[in-house]
């Protein structure tokens, strides 16, 4: 038994013949991520100080600062990575929210061109004030409000000066597919 197909009929098997067959077009299978080794981070405070050839040019730490580097390791595409900063501190707190205050200022080394950043003191930021029934108190990282996110680039070392105490934390982030476009109307 043949059935009558009427306009809207046709039209409606030829709009989904035609997203299969574009369903199927598009489909790829996707790239697989680079793999990633971690960068190297060493600390120096005056005491311990060691200048190295990559970091000569960045001043030695001051008296209450210690110096952080991290090291990238060299990728084909780093265009599609970013290095996300966090800078803060291990803190006992109890159930209230607690926050850090302390300004991340950018320097250049004269002569080179290289940025370097520095926080000079890190102070107790902003509380809740709750009630905490409960008196017992945690081990938090707590960070600076502002964080850092700089474009991956292997060639040179990424430079910190931080308060003893500091700590730097890092993370590495990767685009995950092509641009989209926005159309003009």
């Amino acid at each position: 038994m043949k059935l009558p197909l009427n306009t809207y009929s046709r039209a409606l098997l030829m709009s989904l013949g035609m997203s299969l067959t574009t369903f199927c077009a598009q489909a790829t299978s996707p790239t697989k991520p680079e793999k990633l080794t971690l960068p190297t981070a060493v600390s120096y405070s005056v005491a311990d100080y060691q200048a190295d050839e990559a970091t000569k040019m960045f001043p030695a730490p001051t008296e209450g600062l210690v110096q952080h580097i991290l090291t990238l390791p060299k990728l084909t595409n780093e265009e599609d990575y970013r290095l996300e900063i966090a800078i803060g501190r291990s803190e006992e707190v109890d159930c209230n929210k607690h926050g850090l205050s302390g300004e991340i200022t950018q320097h250049t080394v004269k002569g080179w061109g290289y940025n370097y950043y520095q926080v000079d003191t890190i102070r107790q930021g902003p509380s809740t004030m709750m009630a905490c029934f409960d008196k017992a108190k945690k081990t938090a990282f707590l960070t600076l409000p502002e964080k850092l996110t700089l474009a991956y680039d292997s060639r040179l070392p990424k430079v910190f000066y931080l308060p003893a105490g500091a700590q730097l934390r890092y993370r590495i982030w990767q685009a995950s597919g092509d641009y989209h476009y926005s159309e003009a109307k």
